[in-house]
């Protein structure tokens, strides 16, 4: 069984079939996306829609990140709610919402299994015997089911992140504009900007491997070495 880990996705779901069709994951492995699948990037239905079909087929497990949480609010709450949300990748995100009817889509455009997904089927994080994967950042000396949401989905990777459990971090958010992983003590981010000219990146965290495809569907591969 491999332990595989998929970085921020936003909306790339080109780049997304790419890696699945590289990595080959199977009903034997485990493999966690680490939130932000949705926003900035050109197609966020069609993510949404791939993710909720792998759960069928797959040992899948999603993680929550803060992108899905504004998208929430922005459907929940007010006027200022959607404005935030608008300004950080929501526009693209209701875009592909209305791509079938030659516009721009409106909240109510997406379907009620999308909000069912984001508001139910993801995680804020998952723990396995040797990793935490996370979206954002975990504080280190609080055990996992005291984690603040600020943590959780916000706040960036720091110079180590080292947690009291003595395991490694596995996360996100930090977006490594280079397309190169972030490794620190403790952890390493696999946010390699996808939607902006970087790259998507899938993580075979027992052995270091990791696969790597752009929007032009360029591939590249390599091992990491992980910082105790």
């Amino acid at each position: 069984m491999r332990l595989l880990a998929i970085g921020d996705i936003h909306g790339c779901l080109g780049p997304l079939d790419d890696l699945l069709k590289w990595v080959a994951p199977t009903p034997d492995d485990l493999v966690v996306t680490l939130g932000d699948c949705v926003d900035r990037g050109p197609d966020t239905r069609g993510v949404l829609n791939r993710l909720i079909e792998l759960k069928q087929k797959l040992n899948l497990i999603c993680l929550r990140g803060n992108h899905e949480v504004m998208m929430v609010e922005a459907y929940r709450g007010g006027r200022s709610e959607k404005k935030m949300w608008l300004g950080v990748g929501g526009v693209q995100a209701l875009g592909s919402y209305g791509q079938s009817q030659g516009r721009s889509g409106t909240l109510e455009d997406v379907p009620k299994e999308h909000w069912d997904f984001l508001e139910n089927g993801l995680v804020d994080y998952h723990e396995s015997e040797l990793f935490i994967f996370v979206h954002a950042t975990v504080i280190y000396d609080l055990a996992m089911d005291e984690q603040p949401d600020e943590a959780l989905f916000w706040d960036f990777l720091p110079g180590t992140m080292r947690h009291v459990s003595k395991k490694m971090v596995i996360c996100g958010h930090t977006s490594q504009k280079s397309g190169d992983l972030k490794v620190v003590p403790g952890a390493v981010c696999i946010d390699t900007h996808a939607y902006g000219g970087g790259w998507l990146t899938c993580l075979d965290v027992i052995n270091g491997r990791y696969w790597q495809v752009d929007m032009l569907g360029r591939k590249r591969e390599g091992y990491v070495e992980y910082e105790e």
